[in-house]
C-alpha cells in the first residue's frame, strides 16, 4: 500500500483519488478551495484536507512529508511547480507527478523543480496523432524507463509477407525483439523462439527502444497499411 498525495481536488485530482482508493492505496486529497474540499469530503473515503499546498507550513500539516506519490494536477502550472519542488526537496516524496496545463510551460517541467514525471494531455495526443501517421498498424501499447522503450503491438494481415516465416529469420532492429504471440484461432498465447513460424491473424507483441519503432513497424507491417 502506497501513501499517495493528490494535490488539487477538480474533476483530474477527484477521480485520480478515487482509482487510488480502488486500490487500496491511502490517499489524501490536498485542496486549496474550502467549498470544495468539503463537497469532496462527503464523496469521497479519502482524507480531504483544506490548505494551500504552495504555504510549506500548510502543505507539510496535510501529511506529505515522506509520501510515496505526490500528484499535482492544479489549473495553475506555476503552483503545480511549487508544489513538486516541496514535496520532493523539502518533504521528500520518492515519486513527483505533475500535470502540465499549457504546453508551452512544458519545458519548466524538470528535475530541478522536482518533476519525476510530466504529464501534458495535449502532447500525449499530438504524439498518438503522430504514431497514427508514422507506425501504420503498429499500435504502442505502453512505454516505460523515462518514455525510451515501448510495448507494441500489430496483427498480420491476410497479405503481409511474414506469413510462413520464422521469427528467426525477421532481421528486427537493434533494441527490438518479440514477447509473445496471441493465435487468432484459439487466442493461444506463443512466446516465439526463433523457429515459431508466424501465421495469419497473429496479434504480436514486441519490446522496442523507441527510437527503433519505425523501423520494426516497416517489418512487421510488410506489405500492409504502412506502405500504402
Amino acid at each position: 500500500m502506497m501513501k499517495v498525495v493528490v494535490v488539487g481536488g477538480g474533476r483530474v485530482g477527484f477521480f485520480l483519488a478515487q482509482i487510488f482508493e480502488e486500490e487500496g492505496h491511502r490517499v489524501i486529497v490536498v485542496e486549496k478551495d474550502s467549498e470544495r474540499a468539503q463537497k469532496i469530503s462527503k464523496i469521497l473515503k479519502s482524507s480531504v484536507i483544506q490548505a494551500d499546498a504552495c504555504d510549506p507550513l500548510q502543505f507539510e500539516r496535510s501529511g506529505v512529508r515522506g509520501a510515496d506519490v505526490v500528484v499535482a494536477v492544479t489549473g495553475h502550472d506555476e503552483d503545480n511547480l511549487v508544489i513538486c519542488q516541496l514535496s520532493k526537496v523539502y518533504f521528500g516524496a520518492k515519486r513527483v507527478i505533475a500535470r502540465v496545463n499549457h504546453p508551452r510551460n512544458s519545458w519548466l517541467y524538470t528535475r530541478d523543480w522536482g518533476v519525476d514525471v510530466a504529464v501534458s494531455a495535449t502532447h500525449i495526443i499530438a504524439d498518438i496523432l503522430r504514431e497514427e501517421a508514422s507506425l501504420g498498424d503498429l499500435i504502442t501499447l505502453l512505454r516505460f524507463k523515462g518514455g525510451k522503450v515501448s510495448l507494441v503491438e500489430t496483427v498480420v494481415e491476410p497479405d503481409s509477407e511474414l506469413i510462413g516465416k520464422k521469427v528467426g529469420d525477421l532481421h528486427l532492429p537493434e533494441d527490438s525483439v518479440l514477447v509473445a504471440i496471441v493465435r487468432k484461432e484459439k487466442e493461444d498465447v506463443v512466446f516465439p523462439r526463433g523457429d515459431t513460424v508466424i501465421c495469419e491473424g497473429d496479434r504480436v507483441y514486441a519490446l522496442t527502444s523507441v527510437s527503433r519503432e519505425k523501423e520494426l513497424a516497416q517489418i512487421l507491417s510488410a506489405s500492409s497499411n504502412i506502405h500504402k
